[in-house]
């Protein structure tokens, strides 16, 4: 049994038109890549020939990964998440405490959503691991490659 995959509906849709344009369109140029790579004689000695198998083999790859995860997803609504601890999906507010003056503000979401440039963190990165669990006041170290960072949960929310 494949684990489960929590995903936002937004996340969800996203993970759905991948596989929709990888099994409608990027499966059929693969297969005419390679068609025409088998028109030009000995498959040997054919480079293109065995790029476009690559390149069919990780299109392939990809397709079941999605059909996997999307087959385990659960597609949480924001509305029903609790803020007295942090969770999946909660937005939190947290003072680094050797820089007082900085807030950073994180949304933990699944590996699948994560974008760290829109402040989306995963719950299996080091920081996310550290926060799941934790309530507002609390104070956190969380060791990531570069060293130790410490944090003070300020606030806890919903976007």
């Amino acid at each position: 049994m494949s684990e489960r995959v929590y995903l936002t509906r937004d996340g969800y849709n996203r993970l759905k038109e991948e596989l929709q344009v990888l099994v409608q369109e990027t499966r059929k140029e693969v297969l005419e890549k390679i068609a025409e790579a088998r028109s030009h004689g000995d498959l040997s000695e054919n480079a293109e020939y065995d790029a476009a198998r690559e390149e069919q083999s990780q299109t392939e790859s990809r397709i079941a990964d999605l059909e996997n995860k999307l087959a385990s997803a659960t597609i949480l609504d924001p509305k029903q998440i609790k803020t007295d601890k942090v969770y999946i999906l909660t937005s939190v507010e947290l003072r680094n405490l050797d820089a007082p003056k900085e807030i950073i503000e994180y949304t933990l979401v699944s590996s699948e959503e994560a974008d760290s440039d829109l402040g989306k963190i995963s719950v299996r990165s080091p920081v996310g691991r550290a926060l799941i669990g934790k309530t507002a006041g609390d104070k956190v170290t969380i060791v990531v490659p570069k060293g130790e960072l410490h944090y003070e949960i300020l606030k806890i929310f919903v976007k």
